[in-house]
Order: C-alpha cells, then sequence, then structure tokens
C-alpha cells in the first residue's frame, strides 16, 4: 500500500534523504511514490472492470469513459485515466503538457469534477488537499518554485492524515516568501515537523 495509515509518522527516502514523497518531482522514488497514489486506485478500478493489467485496449477504452465523466470516479481514477491518453494538441500526457497547452489545460479543470472521499479519521479536507498536492507535484510546470516545495514538503504530512489549518498553511507560504532560496527547504521540513507532531 502506497499511502501509510492514518496517522502514521511519514519515513524518510533512502534516495534524497527527505520525507517519502516530498523530494518529488526530482527524486525518482518520490516521484513514484506521488504517482502510484494514483496508480493503485486505477489497478483497483481495473479489477472491478475485471481488465487485466495488460489489456491495453479495453484499459483505454475505460480511460476514455472515465474523463467523459469525471463526476462520478473517484479523482485517482479520473486522474490515471488522463494520464493514459495523449493530447491531441501537445503530444504529452493529458492534462500534464506545457502551460498555454489549452487541451492539457482544459483536461487539467476537468479534473476537479472528479469524487473526493476523506478516508476515516482524517480531519474534512484532507483528500483534498492530498488531491491538490499530488496534482502539483505531478504537474509542476504550472506553478511557482515556492509553491511547489510547500506543496511538495507537506504531501507526506497530509498522506499520513494530517491538514493544516488556514492560519498554518498562510505561515508556510509566508515562511517560503521571507526565507532565502538556500535555506526554503530546511525551514519547510521543520515547520513540516511541527504540523506532525501537532
Amino acid at each position: 500500500m502506497t499511502r501509510p495509515a492514518v496517522g502514521t509518522a511519514p519515513h524518510r527516502c533512502a534516495e534524497c534523504g527527505g520525507y517519502a514523497s516530498s523530494g518529488a518531482p526530482a527524486c525518482v522514488t518520490c516521484r513514484e511514490l506521488v504517482d502510484a497514489v494514483v496508480e493503485e486506485e486505477w489497478g483497483s478500478f481495473l479489477d472491478r472492470w475485471d481488465i487485466g493489467p495488460d489489456d491495453h485496449g479495453q484499459a483505454a477504452e475505460l480511460a476514455v469513459m472515465v474523463t467523459e465523466e469525471p463526476d462520478r470516479h473517484d479523482w485517482r481514477v479520473v486522474d490515471a485515466a488522463l494520464d493514459r491518453l495523449v493530447c491531441g494538441d501537445c503530444g504529452g500526457r493529458l492534462s500534464r503538457g506545457p502551460v498555454g497547452c489549452a487541451r492539457c489545460d482544459l483536461a487539467h479543470g476537468f479534473r476537479y469534477q472528479a469524487v473526493e472521499t476523506d478516508r476515516p479519521g482524517v480531519p474534512p479536507g484532507n483528500e483534498h488537499a492530498v488531491r491538490v498536492n499530488v496534482s502539483v507535484v505531478r504537474r509542476p510546470q504550472i506553478t511557482s518554485p515556492g509553491e511547489l516545495l510547500v506543496r511538495r514538503m507537506i504531501l507526506p504530512a497530509l498522506l499520513a492524515g494530517a491538514l493544516p489549518t488556514k492560519q498554518e498553511a498562510q505561515r508556510l507560504a509566508a515562511l517560503i516568501r521571507s526565507s532565502p532560496a538556500s535555506q526554503r527547504t530546511a525551514i519547510m521540513e521543520k515547520a513540516v515537523e511541527e504540523l506532525l507532531r501537532g
């Protein structure tokens, strides 16, 4: 299982040394963990449709169906379906193309119609926060380096079930803006550790 159990303390990534998932997209191991949040649910979805992992034709048809009705599916299924489709404009994964690709930007917007269901034991809104941060980390070109840093560094805490208050989130954003670039990662890691301690 890729997502830690609610309340589990995040562990360190052996490749980058940060908390697991927080090194994405640069750290390959962390990027694979973030992608696995989506891929694991897609695998379960295919199982429910009795489609094997090697049946690419049926999986592609199912991906098209999912993207045509995103409001009927879990956000991870929608994101995984988009990953399996090619953008006719930029040639990349649909919704993950460069900023300014109209077709990808439109698909990216539609992904937010998908279903978000909080896991038992998490504060209301945790799943939305997980979803937004996963989306930003998987499409880093759409945001500033400072926001990407906040999103990727807070992701391990969100995956473990934490949810910063509005005030905490604003404080984290202010920390990034006011910190020298060379110190931002260390400052964010300390702030996330404080959040995890509650």
